[in-house]
């Protein structure tokens, strides 16, 4: 039997990183996989079921809750969005590490029902780089860009 693979939590603000980390930690390494959420979402074109997301329905997805078969959850924007516990454990069980990219309140849950999970809290070198780089991406209003410094701010002083 091979040795349980760690659990990962990658958490900061928008703009911080982390995709980049995951980038770089990702290559070339086969033992590493990144969580897959479920979601009550509607796919995207082009997205796979158990590959991109676990699509779910609201019922099922609420069954999950109840039956606590979820690591974290939350809802946004009328879907939820969660980490099955049995996706997780099943890749650790067979030796693999697993990378869980999660905003700071479900990382917070995470480690509350994994303690033996390494939490990765990644900051940007300043404020305003963090600014630039949300302005930089081209994709965000005023609004949003305000809403993500605000977000940066908590999540950094929690």
């Amino acid at each position: 039997m091979s040795e349980q693979g760690l659990l990962v939590i990658f958490s900061g603000p928008s703009g911080s990183g982390k995709g980049t980390v995951l980038r770089s930690l990702l290559s070339g390494r086969g033992d590493i996989t990144v969580s897959i959420s479920a979601t009550t979402r509607a796919p995207r074109p082009g997205e796979r079921d158990g590959v991109d997301y676990f699509f779910r329905t609201q019922e099922d997805f609420e069954r999950m809750i109840r039956e606590e078969q979820l690591l974290e959850y939350a809802r946004y924007s009328g879907n939820y969005y969660g980490t099955p516990a049995s996706f997780i454990r099943s890749q650790r069980d067979q030796g693999r590490h697993v990378l869980l990219e999660i905003e700071v309140q479900g990382a917070l849950q995470v480690m509350e029902r994994c303690p033996d999970a390494v939490s990765v809290f990644l900051v940007p070198p300043s404020m305003q780089e963090l600014e630039d780089r949300l302005r930089g991406r081209g994709t965000e209003t005023e609004d949003a860009i305000r809403r993500r410094l605000e977000a940066a701010h908590r999540e950094i002083s929690q």
